[in-house]
């Protein structure tokens, strides 16, 4: 047989006889219960506050763990981009060097053009003068010969710009001396010697880096003289090509007229 259950009301009554019979008042029992529930939680709530309390400063120490890191990673950011601008600007100064020498190799070029030129004017003189010796040249009853006369021969008739002669004349010269061009100096900011912080260390990297970005802006804009420079020579010595060929064309006619006339008398 299963035992019969006793109901909850009946053993709180039975309780309650049962400390009305000893004598003793159900309210002090109850008392006692609640004081010992409250030193119970009195004497546990120092524990938790102490966890608690290290649980804070475990906290407080991680985040400034993770705010090292973070300063380290900027500054380390800083300095790398510092090394970026200063490779640019290393490219940047190679370039102008070897547009420097472009320059001097372009103007030297012209001056041979120039020369050239020169030649075949003088060429044009001689040419005259034997021109008149094969005409007279001939017996009593041959034909007089003329020379072919297509056009003057000119010579160098485009100028060159004397600000840019100038300018070339002046990097040649330099660079025979070896003479290297300066770096464009921009304004130096004032900086801390020995930065104390990472804020600080930050700052100045990103001083130097504007230090930096000036002086490759200025050699930038230096390039571009020195591109249009070059644009401008080459124009001039393709013009100054133009009227040398076609002075060099009329001096091939009548070279080749005389040679018929010297091989026509020689026959004869």
């Amino acid at each position: 047989m299963s035992a019969s259950r006793t109901p909850i009301s009946n053993v709180y009554k039975r309780s309650q006889s049962e400390s009305w019979l000893s004598g003793k008042d159900p309210l002090d029992s109850d008392l006692k219960l609640e004081q010992h529930r409250r030193s119970t939680r009195a004497s546990s709530a120092p524990s938790i506050k102490s966890e608690r309390k290290g649980c804070t400063s475990e906290s407080g120490g991680f985040k400034d763990e993770v705010v090292q890191e973070l300063e380290k990673y900027v500054v380390c950011e800083a300095e790398v981009t510092a090394k970026k601008i200063n490779g640019c600007l290393k490219i940047a100064e190679e370039m102008r060097g070897d547009a420097s020498r472009t320059i001097v190799n372009l103007h030297q070029q012209g001056e041979q053009i120039t020369r050239t030129h020169l030649t075949a004017a003088s060429i044009d003189e001689d040419l005259s003068r034997g021109e008149k010796l094969l005409g007279s040249l001939g017996g009593l009853f041959s034909k007089t010969w003329k020379p072919m006369k297509i056009r003057e021969i000119k010579g160098p008739v485009v100028t060159r710009d004397d600000s840019l002669s100038r300018r070339n004349k002046h990097t040649e010269q330099r660079q025979r001396l070896g003479l290297n061009p300066q770096r464009p100096q921009s304004n130096p900011q004032r900086l801390p010697s020995e930065p104390s912080s990472a804020l600080e260390r930050v700052e100045l990297e990103k001083a130097k880096q504007d230090d930096t970005l000036s002086d490759l802006g200025n050699l930038l804009g230096e390039l571009k003289a020195m591109a249009i420079d070059m644009g401008s020579e080459i124009d001039w010595q393709k013009k100054a090509l133009e009227h040398l060929e076609d002075d060099v064309d009329v001096l091939n006619t009548r070279v080749k007229a005389a040679n018929h006339r010297a091989r026509y008398l020689l026959r004869s």
